[in-house]
């Protein structure tokens, strides 16, 4: 009975990543993870601050084209 009891947990530990040659995966994928978090909070305020420059540029673009299109319809005095 102790034997099967000691063999259930060396096989737990072995395959429930409790093993330390284990360790290693586990620091590669927090490696990934965390260069993955920071390439998001670089990403995320740049291409929000590109998306509403490009809103504000088009936005004075069509405003601007707004008016020419006003003058050209008024007569010429």
């Amino acid at each position: 009975m102790d034997d099967i009891l000691q063999q259930t947990l060396d096989e737990a530990i072995t395959g429930g990543g409790l093993d330390p040659s284990a360790s290693a995966n586990g620091m590669v994928f927090l490696l990934i993870t965390a260069v993955g978090f920071l390439m998001a909070l670089v990403y995320i305020p740049i291409r929000l601050f590109l998306t509403i420059t490009a809103r504000s540029r088009r936005l004075r673009l069509l405003q601007k084209i707004r008016r020419l299109r006003e003058d050209l319809r008024q007569p010429i005095a």
